[in-house]
């Protein structure tokens, strides 16, 4: 998942500092020193020493060296680590990225090591790209998810509680008793915020691309897919979003602090984005999940977030093991989530989030969280995203099953190079 020129900038640094991006082994006599990359902005500095303090205190034969790494070009230069032989030794990947770096080879297989991290709690959305062919090669380590942020005041005004809205059809309601055209905006859903629809579309069912005999295959045509598109419609026509623009276009955040504008999809950190952009919303701002097709099942939600992988290049696969162990555990999950407002990586976890309601909506969502089709290629279909130019066509009048089979074949032939 991405939230945010070769970045190999240490921040934290024990006993030693490298400048090298490679993992680097002890000298025989001292402790080895682990080289872990972690992506700018994921986690505090604060926790970082927090853990890494900790980590040393209790393994005193290994030394750890974090370096940070921007998202932008972050693919060619992981890319270019698992080929060489002076890889680091762990390394932060997007969730959705693990397929196509485990194509490319150089990555520890960890299936027979599954058990020992708990991997039977893990959460689907991390947990499933990070396995390629039944091999779990990422290792979940945070989640992330959209949920409904809304105004409490303006549903307390309509006589809506927002823990009643437990159903996609009760969620059309309020949101049209919430729309007052030419005013207050029931939702403000931008035309082209592909991951809400993605979720649309799993709970009736449906999938973005599907495998094959002979590769991948759109599946946006299909009649599944296409009763998601309909839902997005009816829901985004309760506002007053463009409707040929994502959420950064302009910033929703803004816009939901701008206006009188009820409920927005978006990650729980937004809220404290429109405070700060509007204090008078401070304490005015709540969160429940989105919404099922049925009150027994939330909706599906695209989960991003990261694993981590072990590069089969480490100088110290099983210090580099331990790590991953660690920070994945109970333990330091609890105190990441504290710390960030992330979902633990585990579903046995969510209890220890309730006390956030933000986080607490998100691992609802989670539990029923998907994510893109696990192939390597999918990269190329968000670079293009015809999904995005689909959603589009559809909103300003083109036929949806026609606009569907001509994006279900743009996704088949980036997914088939």
């Amino acid at each position: 998942m991405k939230f945010r020129p070769l970045a190999c900038a240490t921040v934290l640094t024990s006993v030693m500092a490298l400048t090298a991006c490679g993992g680097s082994s002890g000298d025989g006599d001292g402790p080895v020193t682990l080289d872990v990359w972690l992506m700018r902005d994921s986690v505090s500095q604060e926790f970082q020493e927090e853990f890494v303090t900790a980590f040393e205190e209790a393994h005193q034969d290994i030394d750890v060296n974090v370096q940070i790494q921007d998202w932008n070009g972050i693919g060619e230069r992981v890319t270019a680590a698992l080929a060489s032989n002076d890889a680091p030794d762990v390394i932060e990947v997007g969730n959705t990225q693990v397929a196509q770096y485990a194509a490319s080879g150089g990555v520890t297989d960890l299936t027979d090591r599954v058990g020992e991290l708990g991997g039977e709690d893990w959460l689907p959305g991390l947990a499933e790209p990070g396995a390629v062919e039944d091999r779990q090669y990422g290792i979940p380590y945070y989640a992330a998810n959209r949920v409904v942020i809304y105004r409490t005041d303006l549903f307390e005004a309509a006589g809506i509680d927002p823990a009643e809205l437990t159903t996609r059809d009760a969620w059309l309601s309020a949101t049209e008793q919430l729309n007052e055209p030419e005013g207050q905006q029931g939702i403000y859903l931008p035309g082209q915020n592909w991951y809400a629809l993605s979720g649309f579309i799993w709970d009736e069912g449906g999938e973005l691309a599907v495998e094959t005999g002979d590769g991948w295959e759109g599946a946006l045509h299909t009649p599944e897919a296409l009763a998601g598109m309909e839902f997005y419609e009816r829901l985004q026509a309760l506002g007053q979003g463009p409707r040929d623009s994502d959420e950064a276009e302009p910033p929703q955040v803004e816009v939901f602090a701008g206006n009188e504008v009820a409920q927005i999809i978006a990650v729980p950190g937004g809220a404290k984005l429109i405070a700060e952009r509007n204090p008078e919303l401070e304490g005015r701002i709540g969160f429940f999940p989105i919404p099922g097709k049925t009150a027994d099942t939330p909706g599906a939600v695209f989960t991003g977030g990261s694993d981590l992988i072990i590069p089969a290049a480490s100088h110290d696969p099983e210090a580099a093991f331990t790590f991953v162990e660690e920070l994945t555990g109970e333990h330091w999950q609890q105190e990441l989530s504290r710390a960030m407002s992330y979902v633990p990586n585990k579903t046995t976890l969510v209890d220890q989030v309730a006390d956030d309601p933000g986080v607490a909506a998100m691992a609802v969502g989670a539990a029923n969280g998907r994510a893109t089709p696990n192939t390597p290629a999918w990269a190329a279909v968000e670079a293009e995203n015809p999904i995005k130019e689909y959603l589009t066509a559809v909103l300003t009048g083109s036929d949806p099953a026609d606009a569907a089979r001509d994006a279900s074949e743009i996704i088949t032939r980036a997914l088939n190079p």
